[in-house]
């Protein structure tokens, strides 16, 4: 049991480091972070960020390759981000006038990838 809680203790820890360089990435692009691990009733959304009219949600994954991190998005995993992100544009009024984007940022080997548009809901 104790391998297994430091396995999860590691991946927890990667994972918190990954979206600490995306989020400094986004901002250095020019994007307000609104919300980091932003927990709802359906699914967590990594980063929501602004950037002028667009409302960007941000997946971020990180592997030991570009090519392993953009595969580990699943299409499970995108409707779980789209509904979640409905769930979170409905509790802010202040962002429903934004055009939503939904975006990857890959993490391998120390570098980030910020994929813009990575998807579009229901494709």
């Amino acid at each position: 049991m104790k391998n297994r809680q430091a396995r999860g203790l590691k991946a927890w820890t990667l994972g918190l480091r990954a979206e600490t360089m995306a989020v400094w990435l986004l901002r250095f692009k020019g994007y307000r972070i609104l919300a980091r691990r932003e927990k709802t009733p359906v699914g967590e959304l990594d980063i929501v960020a602004r950037r002028g009219t667009v409302l960007a949600i941000v997946e971020v994954k990180a592997r030991g390759t570009l090519q392993d991190a953009a595969e580990a998005l699943t299409p499970r995993q995108r409707q779980r981000l789209e509904r979640a992100t409905e769930a979170f544009v409905a509790r802010r009024d202040d962002l429903a006038h934004l055009d939503i984007r939904f975006d990857l940022v890959l993490i391998a080997g120390g570098r980030a990838t910020h994929v813009v548009d990575a998807w579009r809901p229901g494709l």
